[in-house]
């Protein structure tokens, strides 16, 4: 694949994700959330649930109370969305076509994400809970998640391949993660005003339209035919198969323990943000004012993140995100015990502002230490299977956010826990995931802690 080397272009191309990703928060965020009245407050049921009742069966189950019906689908769907990234990865890896391997991944799944969008929109029985809506959003579901693992695994694999230093890969990553802080802004923010007075089934239909920023990478990867077998520029890259990838994953000792530190943030980080329509629309505190809070100053402080990484390594300065992410859910959690009034409103930006110190960086990791440790891999291996190893995080995540959002969210929106207040420690059990993800950071090697630094070149380890 053709290398990009000017800052423009690499900007550019950190931008092709934001589309799919905002489709990727409103089906997280909104839409699944849209099925249930359960956890919204009175005033908001008209404008951010689909029909003012419930869409799906959400009663619990006789063998494990703490889960509900529509809560294990959602998990099941999730698993789903984690295992079938290891097939994809190996499909978009090693796939021979005259167009190269990764053009026509990213058109399919692109096509295929769009359509399920779409098809989530539609409620086969609107007049209330039936087994057909919730057998009917259950498989919607999961092909949305499929085609949105293709699409992206694909483009995160690309980060390996069309750039070639770790310069070019941490500017990539940072770029990305402050594209990631646009969409969350749209997303937090402009949904959420727009739901002030709109349905949130028309709102969905005005975001469908930012899915065109995947067609940057169509037109920026000049990738050669792969039917000789080919996978990249370089002669001594070779595809592999899909056993011989997971090996190949598997035993790169760095990158097995760096997910489950990424497990337990994920679990933290995507609770919070699963939950985060439900949790602001009962705890009195303006959601757009804390997300503007949160989300703008992001670009700033990720410099001091870097700042970090570059004076320290990865692993000090993803302590410091972690530090801050549990001290802003802590810190909403006591302001969310607050009467309503000028001081909580105050105090609920200052939340937001504690909690941008951490965002950018946790979203950023995410992308570049696995283009990292594959770009390792391929130079000491010959081995190209970049895809695997995002495909690999994405089974980690997968569970992780199909545990926080499946099970533990649902759970706390359970009619009788929404009525006692029981969304209200979400925030509390967010930060004690990210405090367990903050203690395994101590075991990381070597090669991963000092990454950044000048000292993460001079002495890898495996």
């Amino acid at each position: 694949m053709k290398k990009i080397t000017k800052k423009g272009q690499i900007i550019l191309y950190a931008a092709s994700g934001l589309g799919i990703n905002m489709l990727n928060l409103m089906m997280n965020s909104y839409l699944c959330s849209a099925l249930l009245v359960g956890g919204f407050g009175e005033a908001a049921v008209p404008f951010q649930t689909f029909a003012q009742r419930d869409l799906v069966l959400n009663d619990t189950l006789l063998w494990f109370k703490a889960l509900t019906v529509w809560g294990l689908f959602v998990l099941i769907a999730k698993i789903i969305d984690g295992v079938i990234d290891i097939p994809m990865a190996a499909f978009t890896d090693a796939l021979r076509s005259r167009w190269g391997r990764r053009r026509p991944s990213l058109v399919t799944g692109l096509s295929i994400l769009i359509a399920s969008y779409l098809l989530f929109l539609v409620i086969p029985q609107p007049q209330g809970a039936t087994w057909l809506n919730t057998l009917y959003y259950a498989v919607v579901l999961c092909i949305f998640y499929t085609s949105y693992t293709l699409t992206m695994v694909t483009y995160y694999a690309t980060y390996t391949e069309i750039v070639d230093t770790q310069e070019a890969r941490n500017l990539l990553s940072n770029a990305k993660s402050v594209f990631d802080i646009v969409y969350f802004i749209l997303g937090y923010v402009g949904v959420r005003i727009l739901l002030n007075g709109i349905n949130i089934r028309p709102v969905a239909l005005m975001v469908l339209p930012l899915a065109v920023t995947m067609l940057i990478p169509l037109f920026m990867i000049k990738e050669p035919s792969s039917l000789d077998g080919h996978a990249g520029n370089e002669a001594s890259s070779r595809t592999v198969g899909l056993v011989s990838s997971l090996k190949h994953t598997f035993r790169n000792r760095p990158f097995i323990v760096w997910m489950l530190v990424y497990s337990f943030m994920t679990f933290g980080v995507q609770l919070f943000l699963g939950g985060i329509n439900e949790y602001f629309s009962f705890v009195g505190m303006s959601m757009i004012l804390v997300m503007i809070a949160a989300f703008v100053p992001v670009p700033f402080t990720l410099m001091l993140y870097n700042r970090i990484l570059r004076r320290r390594g990865f692993g000090h300065a993803f302590r410091y995100a972690l530090v801050m992410f549990t001290v802003s859910m802590v810190y909403m959690f006591a302001v969310s015990r607050l009467s309503a009034g000028i001081l909580k409103t105050v105090l609920s930006v200052t939340t937001g502002l504690v909690a941008s110190f951490a965002i950018g960086a946790l979203f950023a990791v995410a992308y570049s230490v696995p283009s990292q440790l594959a770009a390792d891999e391929e130079e000491k291996t010959g081995v190209s299977n970049s895809a695997m190893y995002f495909a690999v995080q994405g089974l980690f995540s997968g569970v992780a956010t199909g545990i926080g959002t499946g099970v533990v969210l649902n759970a706390l929106k359970g009619t009788e826990s929404a009525g006692s207040g029981a969304i209200r420690f979400m925030t509390l059990i967010a930060a004690a995931a990210t405090t367990l993800s903050f203690i395994l950071t101590y075991t990381l090697p070597k090669s991963l802690s000092t990454l950044g630094t000048t000292e993460e070149r001079k002495s890898p380890d495996e």
